[in-house]
């Protein structure tokens, strides 16, 4: 009762506003029982980065001045895991309090076409599919012509030092597996405790579009684990 969850929505920064960006939330409140805040924030086209990051640190800044960050995590899958690690990495840079535990499904961690599954998992992924059309143009639009490889648009760039543990969650036919792959190594090098479940034949996001299915229990079940080990029972 004394913890408290931050979800982030994923949809490549453009979909998924109102109240479809807190399906995730509600999977996480009930597996996890824990109350949890949906970050509704702004998206292009009319609000390009960074008017998405500003209002998760402006959320995280308001939850952290009346809650024990010790006792709350921050999470979203997609696009939402890599604003959670943009945020993280800004949290850092303002020198605010940071979550005492991160979930990152199988984040986006970097936005440009880089890492093996972006070619080796085209078609495969019967999410998402490939990264040119609906992706790279939602990408672009939401970068709004900053460099792509901006720590804060792509967080595998930046400096993972100090960071809080996390979990990391894929599939074998995910597109971002390699994202969620080069995030792991990168927190792993840093130091950061960081746990990497990959789950056999699931493409991007499954344990949430089959939210009912055995493997997303086992999924989410992993999490609360995790936030039971790290934000205290």
């Amino acid at each position: 009762s004394d913890r408290l969850l931050m979800q982030l929505h994923g949809g490549g920064y453009v979909f998924a506003g109102g109240s479809g960006g807190a399906l995730e939330a509600v999977v996480a409140a009930h597996t996890t029982k824990t109350k949890v805040i949906s970050v509704d924030y702004r998206m292009p086209p009319d609000h390009p980065f960074p008017a998405a990051l500003d209002d998760a640190v402006a959320v995280w800044r308001e939850v952290a001045a009346n809650h024990a960050p010790a006792r709350m995590a921050i999470f979203g899958t997609s696009a939402g895991g890599g604003l959670t690690m943009a945020a993280a990495h800004k949290l850092k840079e303002l020198s605010l309090p940071l979550p005492a535990a991160l979930f990152l499904g199988t984040p986006a961690g970097d936005i440009t076409k880089t890492g093996d599954t972006y070619f080796a998992n085209a078609g495969a992924d019967n999410s998402i599919g490939q990264y040119e059309g609906i992706i790279e143009e939602s990408l672009k639009l939401y970068a709004g012509g900053a460099d792509m490889k901006n720590p804060l648009l792509s967080p595998v760039y930046g400096d993972f030092r100090g960071f809080p543990p996390a979990i990391l969650v894929s599939g074998t036919r995910d597109l971002l597996l390699s994202d969620t792959v080069r995030v792991h190594r990168k927190m792993r090098q840093a130091g950061v405790p960081a746990e990497l479940h990959v789950f056999e034949g699931q493409s991007h996001a499954d344990y949430i579009r089959a939210f009912e299915s055995p493997e997303s229990k086992d999924a989410f079940d992993e999490v609360a684990r995790f936030f039971d080990k790290h934000l205290g029972k």
